[in-house]
């Protein structure tokens, strides 16, 4: 008998905000979804982090290039790039079309597809699942050719909810970078465990 399905429902364009600062903040307590042909995985949004418009950190900043284009789609585009040849990082994109920013989704807590997750990182435990952009990727499988997927359609790979009402937030800077540290773009959820980073990032500047 398999266990019922979370009442996940679809995140539709018009639902995010058209500011990537908030798109990260609205997305804390979403749900990304991938459906493949072995089963569904799930996982609620713990952490993300803001790449805006102007931020010399992001992909974006040098303006659009074959590598970069889903940054410059409409809202609620998978950017998917593998970073020092070594990890898959999934970003969406969250400004309107022609405009190139976006967030990134760092962590997620594991709810369905446990097993399936498992296969992809054995012998981890549950907190570590999916604890990070790069274990977030390799625990659902995401790889490059999701880049340019539509998050927003249902299917396959894509963001939903099921609370009502907004989430609890903390903000602080963003992590591993060389220059911009100081602005606070990365939100989480609060006493969350599968957050990732030092425990003493996660508190909320004044």
């Amino acid at each position: 008998m398999h266990n019922a399905l979370l009442p996940i429902l679809p995140l539709f364009r018009d639902d995010l905000p058209l500011d990537t600062t908030e798109l990260a903040r609205f997305m804390i307590g979403k749900y990304l979804v991938c459906e493949r042909s072995e089963g569904r995985m799930s996982g609620r949004i713990v952490e993300t982090e803001a790449y805006p418009l102007g931020d010399s950190t992001s992909h974006a900043f040098a303006g659009r290039r074959p590598y970069n284009g889903s940054m410059f789609l409409a809202p609620g585009y998978a950017y998917v790039r593998l970073t020092y040849g070594l990890s898959y990082m999934l970003n969406m994109s969250a400004e309107p079309e022609g405009i190139g920013a976006g967030i990134l989704i760092r962590a997620i807590e594991p709810l369905e597809g446990l097993p399936l997750m498992e296969v992809r990182r054995p012998g981890v435990p549950l907190r570590d699942l999916a604890r990070g952009p790069g274990r977030l990727t390799m625990a659902l499988g995401i790889d490059q050719s999701f880049d340019g997927c539509d998050l927003c359609t249902g299917r396959g790979l894509w963001i939903g909810v099921i609370e009502k009402g907004a989430a609890s937030i903390g903000v602080t800077t963003r992590i591993g970078l060389s220059r911009e540290m100081h602005r606070p773009l990365r939100f989480f959820e609060p006493g969350s465990v599968f957050v990732s980073g030092p425990r003493k990032l996660l508190m909320t500047p004044d």
